[in-house]
């Protein structure tokens, strides 16, 4: 690999996909590309496999380029990440290194059908009983239909609207309470506006689609899952932390919710050990709502282009 040549990561190709879902023939005799198909959370370690690299083209939130990784990789100029915003990057601390960040489109159609996935396998114990047929079983459970339920939708945005536009073609009654959201909001939708306390007493499926901030940090948290309905499912496709972690844990083993469909974790990928991996009442998934071919063509598509952008400016 010759020095003078600029050197881009990809990282975090967990499904040894990156190459495939784009055209990077552009780059390929302007840069060295190196692609890595694991995931590196000791600081150290990625410290050491970041250095040589110019720039580092991150997968959402996978590795959080923070202001002390930052701060350790004197030759990165370029960060380039999927999604139209990464909250895991240290902006300030990349602005005052002179580390270029730039970001892709984004879809929320995938994040919508996966929540209904996640409801539906959830409701209909989908997991268990393919699980059972493929053991040479049968029959091990009993489903529950959604026609007739109450569908609460925690944050009525972008997603939580769409959301809730499928669940009333499935006969459910919808309500939804967040921080912001207005009344005449919800009206407009055909959704019930309600407290957070209506919300969580209220609901047979309550669904997560706030983002992450300092505000909606632990918003779920014991009091609330032990206020929620012994029969109630919950559903997070949106970030790990919004949800207490071990009180949902807690929750699950002492049966006070009936169960819960999990995509989203305070770390990833999941310790082997984490109890979401084995409680039965859970239907763990590994952060795949966002996780289509299409999504991918348009993160590493635009990726591609970012790149050569950022790489026409610096011979101009």
């Amino acid at each position: 690999m010759n020095d003078a040549r600029i050197r881009i990561a990809v990282l975090d190709d967990y499904q040894h996909v990156a190459m495939r879902s784009a055209d990077w023939s552009p780059l390929e005799v302007r840069a060295d590309i190196t692609v890595f198909h694991d995931h590196v959370a000791d600081h150290d370690v990625l410290v050491r496999r970041l250095q040589p690299f110019d720039a580092a083209c991150v997968m959402r939130e996978r590795t959080p380029m923070t202001g002390e990784l930052i701060a350790a990789l004197p030759r990165l100029r370029l960060i380039a990440s999927t999604g139209r915003a990464n909250a895991s990057i240290d902006l300030d601390a990349a602005a005052a290194r002179g580390v270029e960040v730039v970001n892709t489109n984004y879809s929320s159609t995938p994040t919508i059908e996966f929540t209904w996935a996640a409801i539906l396998g959830l409701m209909r114990g989908i997991a268990p009983e393919a699980a059972s047929v493929r053991a040479g079983g049968w029959q091990v459970g009993l489903g529950s239909e959604l026609h007739g339920k109450t569908l609460g939708i925690l944050g009525l945005g972008r997603i939580g609207s769409k959301v809730a536009r499928i669940g009333q073609a499935f006969g459910m009654q919808v309500i939804a309470w967040s921080q912001n959201l207005e009344e005449e909001a919800a009206s407009a939708l055909g959704v019930r506006r309600v407290s957070k306390q209506e919300l969580l007493a209220q609901s047979d499926v309550l669904t997560v689609h706030v983002r992450l901030s300092e505000r909606t940090h632990g918003l779920i948290g014991a009091a609330d899952l032990t206020a929620m309905k012994p029969t109630a499912r919950l559903v997070n496709s949106s970030r790990g932390p919004i949800v207490d972690e071990a009180a949902l844990v807690d929750a699950l083993r002492s049966g006070r919710i009936a169960g819960a469909a999990v995509d989203v974790f305070d770390e990833e990928p999941l310790a082997e050990d984490h109890p979401f991996r084995t409680l039965p009442n859970v239907q763990a998934t590994p952060h795949i709502g966002y996780v289509t071919e299409e999504m991918y063509r348009t993160f590493y598509g635009d990726t591609v282009r970012n790149l050569v952008d950022w790489l026409d400016r610096q011979s101009a």
